[in-house]
């Protein structure tokens, strides 16, 4: 039998007067009058698509506190949430990421915080990092100052985190000019990628803890009394980690998995012979193991349900990709920038520039390592064609 989704079980079992509602920091969501299911390509949104206000907090289930915080580019925000939980120190909440390092964000979170805040009086048992994106974990290391509470995040993440923050080079290596120019960007475009410099992710997030608490794929978290198990997946980044609260259905998702857009599957030169799409594959294939009917709140968009119906239209758009790719480099030999075109539907200027090279490049080497790519090296230059 489906479980009611818990999110419009909140909504429908809330029934306060007026006068109680509006001495609530969510008054304004909790009496806004456009909370009407939506269902689109498969999926339901049981809120539609309101979501928190800027400085607000929105009860999406019990115990469970919603925050959308401001980032820049199209994605336009990114969701944080609040699990109530406890420690030795008494009563508090866990925070699932952070928003990015940002003075708008932060003025965000101290409005929150202060007297007459949505979250007035209280205080972070812990920070749980998703995974190590400067918009996930930018405000990580101030949190936990702040706070006094730890941060926990897989080993994946949370290394390769420290690697990035510890490289602290201002010119651009000559690794990476090689891989730009192997993609096949041309003199401008690598000029202006060498004149922004390097090492920029250590000045987008805040000096991270000298110490962690590791989370594992599996492991069984104790918040606030209620169990949330870690599930790990990857492509996107290393060691993705997911909530799962089983009893309720419910799956903070993170990036792992998005409502409307595909998270960016990137080659990076960190690890030129990775294989990040067939990881991202794998993942999916591992989390279609869990139930159909979870309510699935993600990292980016609105809180959604039908999660296999969603990993079935992600699977299928990656392989029809690389369907189309192969046709593509059998025409002739193509370098990465020449596959924009087939992957992307809109047009990619310089600020977009890297992570589609990074995401043709995966896709290029998912076709190598099925054996249906073959890569040949000119003068630096990457070009791939069919395998015959």
């Amino acid at each position: 039998m489906r479980r009611c989704c818990p999110v419009a079980c909140t909504i429908r079992s809330s029934a306060p007067d007026a006068a109680s509602v509006s001495a609530r920091a969510d008054a304004p969501l909790m009496l806004d009058g456009s909370f009407v299911p939506t269902s689109h390509r498969g999926l339901t949104y049981p809120f539609g698509h309101v979501g928190p206000e800027p400085q607000q907090v929105l009860t999406v289930a019990d115990g469970l506190r919603w925050v959308r915080l401001v980032v820049p580019g199209p994605l336009k925000h990114i969701n944080c949430w609040l699990i109530d939980d406890a420690d030795a120190a008494g009563p508090g909440v866990a925070l699932v990421d952070t928003g990015m390092n940002l003075e708008a964000t932060r003025a965000d979170w101290k409005a929150m915080f202060a007297g007459g805040g949505a979250l007035a009086g209280v205080r972070l048992t812990r920070v749980i990092g998703t995974h190590f994106h400067p918009d996930h974990i930018g405000l990580a290391g101030w949190m936990c100052d702040h706070h006094g509470c730890p941060l926990e995040m897989t080993r994946g993440e949370w290394l390769t985190a420290r690697m990035l923050a510890a490289d602290a080079r201002d010119a651009v290596p000559e690794e990476m000019i090689a891989f730009w120019r192997g993609a096949g960007w041309d003199e401008e475009a690598i000029e202006r990628g060498k004149a922004r410099g390097w090492s920029g992710f250590r000045r987008i997030i805040t000096p991270l803890p000298l110490g962690y608490r590791r989370l594992v794929d599996g492991q069984v978290l104790t918040i606030g009394g209620r169990t949330w198990q870690v599930v790990v997946g990857s492509g996107h980044s290393p060691e993705h980690a997911c909530l799962l609260d089983a009893t309720r259905g419910i799956l903070i998702s993170g990036d792992q998995v998005l409502p409307r857009i595909s998270s960016n599957i990137s080659l990076g030169v960190t690890e030129p012979e990775g294989d990040p799409l067939g990881d991202w594959l794998a993942s999916i294939a591992r989390l279609r193991q869990l139930p159909t009917d979870l309510t699935v709140l993600p990292s980016h968009g609105d809180i959604f349900t039908g999660l296999h119906a969603r990993l079935d239209a992600l699977d299928r758009e990656h392989r029809d990709r690389l369907d189309e790719l192969e046709v593509f480099i059998g025409q002739a030999p193509r370098r990465a920038v020449d596959c924009f075109g087939r992957l992307f539907r809109r047009a990619i200027g310089p600020e977009l520039l890297g992570m589609a090279t990074g995401e043709s490049l995966a896709h290029l080497r998912r076709l190598e390592v099925e054996g249906r790519a073959v890569r040949d090296v000119s003068d630096g230059v990457w070009w791939y064609r069919k395998a015959a």
